[in-house]
């Protein structure tokens, strides 16, 4: 028997409204699953190049150099005024989430070379010149279909969470790279890895590996090589045959950099001394509290 039209007409919104609540539910579910890195002033990286490059993109100006100073803090500030958020300088889920730029095949500026640094940071050998062709389409589905993600080539919100690691304060610094993803992001960034015995192999103290160095190690060497204007040499990474200890070589704590006039001058210049090392090394300490180790022919550095 069929019911009445009046029935109908007064069950139907009520059904409706239960599916658009349905629909809410689905959609908070989704952005809750998304997780952001939190940075602020002192951090340093190539997550804090993205917010920077994020920044010109939206019309603020700021220079672009992966270090997270008191510049950096004052446009953010800016940022989130503007954007209804808590103007407190610290880049969180919410003003990632404002911040990010979504671009595709056809786009360009720096939101494009942003994305493009970070797929590099992952394993891709793009060209980072801001304009978003084939090339760099394919490198965000390849990036997509590895984080099961939808291979849309379109780099959103979802895509952009995945990039920069977001799990909690410190976002991926902690995560391990393979030899090839350390070795890509370093070559990208212009910096040489020498060896003595011109090898990779981790097991070889006479190698100079990268295996399972953590990405907070490699981002801190190229913002070190970015701030200083200094060619840098890395002589030493994961390999066995160094230190023992928590914060050391073997677990990605540490990488050894050639000795040079330029790097030593930086260093002195602008960083604080703290004494000397028990073996007698002179010591330095950066605004973020990483530790710079004078060991005569390199020097040692630790990014925690």
């Amino acid at each position: 028997m069929r019911k009445p039209l009046s029935l109908f007409l007064r069950v139907s919104p009520l059904f409706v409204a239960a599916i658009v609540i349905a629909l809410l539910g689905v959609v908070q579910t989704v952005h809750a699953a998304r997780t952001w890195p939190t940075y602020q002033s002192g951090s340093s990286g190539e997550n804090v190049r993205s917010i920077q490059y994020m920044l010109v993109q939206r019309g603020y100006s700021l220079t672009v150099d992966g270090q997270f100073g008191s510049g950096t803090a004052s446009v953010v500030k800016s940022f989130q005024s503007n954007n209804g958020l808590s103007a407190d300088g610290i880049v969180g889920a919410q003003s990632w989430e404002k911040l990010i730029v979504t671009t595709q095949n056809g786009s360009n500026g720096n939101a494009v070379t942003a994305l493009q640094r970070q797929l590099n940071a992952h394993g891709s050998s793009l060209t980072a010149d801001g304009s978003f062709g084939p090339a760099t389409e394919s490198a965000v589905k390849s990036f997509q279909s590895s984080k099961g993600l939808s291979a849309d080539g379109i780099a959103g919100l979802d895509t952009w969470s995945q990039l920069v690691g977001g799990s909690g304060s410190g976002g991926s610094n902690g995560d391990k790279l393979t030899q090839s993803q350390a070795a890509s992001m370093l070559s990208n960034a212009g910096i040489s890895v020498t060896s003595s015995g011109g090898c990779t192999d981790r097991n070889n103290s006479t190698c100079t590996s990268l295996d399972q160095i953590r990405r907070g190690t490699i981002d801190g060497v190229i913002a070190f090589k970015n701030a200083s204007g200094c060619a840098i040499t890395i002589t030493g990474g994961t390999e066995t045959g160094h230190a023992s200890g928590t914060y050391s070589h073997w677990n990605g704590y540490k990488v050894d950099v050639s000795h040079t006039t330029c790097v030593t001058n930086y260093i002195h210049n602008h960083f604080t001394y703290k004494g000397l090392r028990g073996d007698g090394a002179p010591m330095y300490d950066d605004v973020s509290g990483n530790r710079y180790a004078d060991e005569g022919s390199h020097w040692d550095i630790t990014y925690y």
